[in-house]
């Protein structure tokens, strides 16, 4: 029993820091500055979409370019000006892709 209780608090000590570690990588990740206007450099754009971000980060980088999410409901001008961004989403909710329209 005692042996049991040891190797379940040597794995709790090991997957704690591993734990913690992966948390804050989230949350302390460096981004991009804000870019003002509207989107201009596709290839910068397009790193930063693979960076997996979060509506939240999306709107604080690209203030200015309309984010709609899944199931939102968005008017169907049309735009040509890389205004408005029409993002996918993974299953923790970050951005994994999409399409201006």
């Amino acid at each position: 029993m005692l042996s049991m209780l040891r190797r379940a608090v040597c794995a709790v000590a090991l997957v704690s820091p591993l734990l913690a570690c992966h948390a804050q990588l989230g949350m302390n990740r460096a981004l991009p500055e804000p870019v003002p206007g509207y989107v201009t450099d596709v290839p910068v754009f397009e790193r930063f979409i693979a960076l997996r971000p979060t509506p939240e980060e999306f709107r604080r980088v690209y203030p200015d370019v309309t984010l709609v999410l899944p199931g939102q409901i968005a008017t169907k001008e049309l735009r040509l000006n890389n205004s408005r961004y029409f993002a996918e989403l993974d299953e923790d909710g970050r951005i994994i892709g999409g399409r201006f329209q």
